[in-house]
């Protein structure tokens, strides 16, 4: 797990610790300490620790004119123990919230188990973001399959098109542009 590292290519575009408005703004890395792990195993030391023991991720892009933010997850996304939701909710959502983040796109290919505990603050996300959005790209079937029997797709994108994404080919905006209108066309 230390070889994979945050989707780097949009580096160029976008560093969330060189962004003011970003939670992450003026954080340091290392290249070469291994501190963080999942499952006992470290992982690369440019995912961003944000409070959960289990889960890590990378802003890899937040465009506050359009209120959009890129996520990339890594890890388990344990409710159950460690809520999560209230972290990643609290501590992350809630800040780019008020910076004007409205619609938020999480890359979930390296998130390896889903355990759930309830929606409130999948629901209070839901509501907060009132004329955006949560979606989840590219997460592993039997994840989503978790999701799916907790019934946060109640308040959280999925499925179809989202869930075979071929993100990496296309530029941020792009990538946004085309998530918006998976939505639009499932809402609308």
């Amino acid at each position: 797990m230390h070889s994979l590292e945050p989707y780097f290519n949009w580096r160029h575009l976008y560093t969330a610790e060189e962004d003011p408005q970003s939670p992450f703004f003026e954080r340091e890395y290392s290249e070469f300490e291994f501190t963080n792990t999942v499952y006992n195993y470290v992982i690369h030391p440019q995912w961003d620790e944000f409070g959960s023991s289990t889960l890590y991720m990378k802003i890899l892009f937040a465009d506050y004119t359009k209120g959009a933010a890129i996520i990339e997850l890594i890890g388990e996304w344990n409710d159950t123990l460690y809520n999560d939701i209230m972290i990643l909710k609290r501590d992350i959502a809630d800040h780019l919230i008020n910076e004007g983040i409205t619609r938020f796109i999480f890359i979930g290919e390296n998130v390896l188990n889903f355990h759930y505990s309830d929606d409130s603050y999948y629901e209070e996300w839901y509501e907060d973001v009132e004329d955006g959005w949560v979606a989840f790209v590219n997460f592993q079937p039997h994840v989503l399959t978790e999701m799916k029997r907790a019934r946060i797709d109640w308040y959280v994108h999925w499925g179809g098109e989202l869930d075979e994404m071929p993100w990496r080919t296309l530029t941020p905006s792009q990538f946004i542009e085309r998530t918006e209108n998976v939505i639009r066309k499932r809402i609308g």
